[in-house]
């Protein structure tokens, strides 16, 4: 099963605050969102997909491409979300769990296809971010083949808990999983990829290259 968590929406993206308003910080994280969940609705050969939420608009979005939701109640980070959700699909019998983030508006199906592709039977599969820090797409087969925990340097301790377990692990560079947006630096390299995303047109239409910060 795909897990994707989304906290509340209209909190998102705070480290952004230095150059983006409440209000546009609010309209990147749903168009983000947006972009990662049709992603994964034009990945034909796709699992099951659950978004672990408790945002109205997440939810609303799921529903719109018929995935499921896990209701997050707590809203109390992406670790947690996921620790509950990875209970969950244990407790259904899920065969393997694939996390990706919410605000990796690059993602391709043909990127999250390799991952499948690349995937041990039994072990992980781990996408870094672009600075090879955090972690943006994590396979696990068992579904709880060992916990994630995530935050800016979630990386180098997902890779050393996957190989604790002993089972293989296939760490893969894939440009657009790796492209999050966290920074204001980030905004300008999203804005300038190549791409008609919502995030994209959304960023260039804010000509954010008159500010000072990006």
């Amino acid at each position: 099963m795909i897990l994707v968590p989304v906290k509340n929406l209209v909190d998102a993206k705070q480290r952004l605050s230095p150059i983006l308003s409440p209000e546009e910080r609010f309209a990147l994280a749903r168009a983000m969102c947006e972009d990662v969940l049709q992603a994964l609705a034009r990945w034909q050969s796709r699992p099951a997909v659950a978004v672990v939420t408790s945002d109205s608009f997440a939810r609303d979005l799921a529903a719109r491409f018929n995935f499921e939701v896990v209701a997050d109640d707590l809203n109390s980070g992406e670790t947690s979300a996921i620790e509950m959700a990875t209970a969950v699909c244990t407790e259904r019998g899920a065969e393997s769990t694939l996390v990706v983030p919410a605000d990796i508006p690059l993602i391709d199906s043909s990127e999250l296809q390799k991952i499948v592709d690349c995937a041990p039977p039994g072990g992980a599969v781990l996408v870094p971010d672009a600075a090879g820090r955090g972690t943006n797409a994590a396979w696990r087969s068992p579904g709880d083949l060992f916990p994630l925990r995530f935050g800016n340097d979630s990386f180098l301790p997902h890779l050393a808990a996957a190989k604790a377990t002993g089972l293989p692990c296939v760490v893969l560079e894939l440009p657009g999983i790796a492209r999050d947006v966290d920074r204001p630096e980030d905004l300008r390299e999203l804005a300038r990829a190549s791409g008609e995303r919502r995030s994209q047109k959304l960023l260039r239409s804010w000509n954010l290259s008159r500010r000072n910060q990006v």
